[in-house]
């Protein structure tokens, strides 16, 4: 039997040189790793509104969404995914967590101090390839 796929988004929001990155809540197969905020596309939505909704949804907050960064593909155990990561900015609110259960801002140079979940380790490497110091 085929795994299950998704299309989800991911936000790499960027303040005063910092990436903002959530953890996840304990359950299920990525529980408790780090990631990139975003969620899975909805039929008839375009990547960026998919974005939109869910940092609005998930962290009440409103993004102004970027050019593209990357497309991931990734196999866990239990399902594959198809990843669009995209640059964004924060318009209005404060990243309030709903479903994360933490946060944190940080440099490039500190990503790597969070165990990220596999599918967005790749994002964190173009993160830091993008922003040589």
């Amino acid at each position: 039997m085929p795994k299950k796929h998704i299309t989800v988004v991911a936000a790499v929001i960027l303040r005063d040189g910092k990436v903002f990155c959530a953890q996840r809540n304990s359950s299920g197969e990525l529980g408790g790793k780090w990631e990139f905020p975003g969620g899975k596309i909805e039929d008839g939505e375009l990547p960026a509104q998919a974005l939109q909704r869910e940092i609005r949804e998930e962290l009440n907050s409103e993004i102004s969404v970027q050019e593209q960064i990357m497309v991931v593909e990734h196999e866990y155990e239990t399902f594959s995914l198809t990843m669009y990561a995209f640059w964004c900015t924060l318009i209005e609110g404060t990243l309030e967590l709903s479903e994360h259960t933490d946060s944190k801002w940080l440099v490039k140079n500190d990503l790597f101090t969070l165990d990220w979940a596999a599918a967005d380790v790749p994002i964190v490497h173009k993160i830091q390839n993008t922003f040589k110091q």
